[in-house]
């Protein structure tokens, strides 16, 4: 029986190593060596400073930028607290969520009549989204184009330019990164 017992604590010992020392050593080595940036949270830097990153959305409210999807945690786009509102479509407060961003973009560009696109009033399953349809930025290309001094022209050519094409060409839809257009508005003065 003691000889069992010894034996057991050698596996345990030699199994806590290799699965809680050598394996996440051996992976964050390999993952720092062949994917830098997605290892260290895929990071968007400005000036030397980390600004954001460009898989966690963030909150924008002036209008002279472009917004995101709506975040439906408590606190807006905070990484440690993700998750869905879990709302229903016919939920009261849904629909008032989304009667709300209905105003706040219509006061905001009072002139333009095009159709809302769903994701700009909806949130995401995650509440981290840091991305818009291309509906949705164009959608809003001409209040940011007045209120920035650009034609409509210049703003939707760095829509373009921040265009992501779906994964291999036909897995998912084309997008755009919020914080990353922002930060190419900023950089267009």
């Amino acid at each position: 029986m003691l000889r069992q017992i010894k034996i057991a604590l050698l596996l345990f010992a030699f199994l806590t190593i290799l699965t809680g020392l050598v394996y996440p050593t051996l992976i964050t080595l390999v993952s720092q060596a062949v994917f830098p940036a997605q290892a260290n949270g895929s990071l968007i830097t400005k000036n030397g400073q980390v600004v954001g990153s460009a898989l966690i959305g963030q909150q924008f409210t002036d209008p002279k930028y472009f917004w995101g999807r709506l975040s439906a945690i408590s606190l807006p786009y905070d990484a440690s607290n993700s998750g869905g509102s879990n709302l229903g479509p016919t939920n009261p407060a849904l629909i008032q969520e989304v009667q709300d961003r209905i105003t706040a973009l219509k006061a905001a560009d009072p002139g333009n009549t095009q159709p809302i696109p769903v994701d700009l009033v909806t949130s995401s399953g995650s509440g981290l989204d840091p991305h818009i349809s291309v509906a949705a930025a164009s959608y809003q290309a001409a209040r940011v184009a007045r209120l920035r001094g650009l034609s409509v022209d210049q703003v939707n050519a760095l829509i373009d330019q921040n265009t992501q094409q779906p994964f291999l060409g036909f897995i998912g839809e084309a997008r755009v990164n919020v914080l990353e257009l922002n930060l190419a508005l900023d950089a267009a003065k």
